[in-house]
């Protein structure tokens, strides 16, 4: 794996108002950036849509954010560097664990529902997606600890036997986040597999003078690995119907605010 800079937004058009923050990351230590990939603001029901904000915080620092500053009237953006707990000058090494906690946090003046797609893949020297190399080896480990998993949307690996060797890993936050508050972490490390050194591809050829030449590859020799989150706020007022159009899902909110997802 090399070590390289290089950022890509993503974007999902959104039909009610939320706020979404988007954070990249790559094998590239030192060079990762959070950056916002994308907002709407065409949600103008019976709430100050000015009010929304919110933060992804890694290792207790926030991240990437977007809020509204009703003084000057304009939206508030913050970038950071990603995977603070590496030093810079160390290569990333397969098998070990780093610290990684990531959770988020309400910055505006209104309670909101959170959500957060994450997507894990590898690039090739070009910069090139390669659909070839497994996801499932770029292990973020979730705490599962206050968040609901969407089965239906997510097609990684979760879990040991788990046949599915997609990107995308959806969660929804299961409680009403209240303005200024933070949710439990949502994920505590990262590590790439020590697999990863093990899977090698041998060529064998005979010569003219009938020797035997056996090259071996590193499969991942030259592969970058990336992992996105996308953080969504949504309001709460009419919160059932708001998250159905913003996020296509539908939801059960309990008396208490308690977010369920419907089979």
């Amino acid at each position: 794996m090399n070590k390289r800079k290089k950022l890509r937004s993503v974007s999902v058009p959104l039909i009610l108002f939320s706020l979404a923050i988007g954070l990249l990351g790559f094998s590239a230590v030192g060079s990762t950036r959070a950056a916002l990939t994308y907002y709407s603001e065409t949600y103008t029901a019976q709430i100050d849509v000015k009010s929304i904000g919110v933060t992804l915080i890694e290792n207790d620092q926030p991240v990437s954010c977007r809020d509204y500053l009703h003084a000057d009237d304009r939206w508030s953006e913050q970038t950071g560097e990603l995977l603070s707990a590496i030093p810079a000058e160390e290569e990333w090494q397969p098998g070990r664990l780093y610290d990684e906690r990531l959770s988020v946090k309400n910055s505006g003046t209104i309670d909101e529902y959170v959500r957060v797609k994450i997507y894990k893949y590898w690039l090739d020297e070009d910069g090139k997606k390669r659909t070839d190399l497994s996801p499932s080896l770029i292990d973020l480990r979730l705490t599962g600890g206050g968040w609901i998993v969407d089965e239906k949307a997510t097609t990684a690996k979760l879990r040991d036997g788990d046949e599915r060797d997609g990107e995308m890993i959806v969660l929804y936050y299961n409680s009403v986040l209240k303005s200024g508050g933070t949710t439990p972490l949502f994920a505590d490390g990262i590590a790439i597999d020590g697999s990863i050194a093990a899977k090698v591809k041998e060529t064998v050829t005979t010569n003219a003078d009938g020797w035997t030449n056996i090259t071996t590859v590193y499969e991942y020799d030259g592969a970058s690995f990336m992992l996105e989150a996308e953080v969504d706020a949504v309001q709460t007022h009419n919160a059932q119907s708001a998250i159905k159009s913003a996020w296509g899902v539908d939801v059960t909110v309990g008396a208490d605010g308690s977010l369920t997802l419907r089979p």
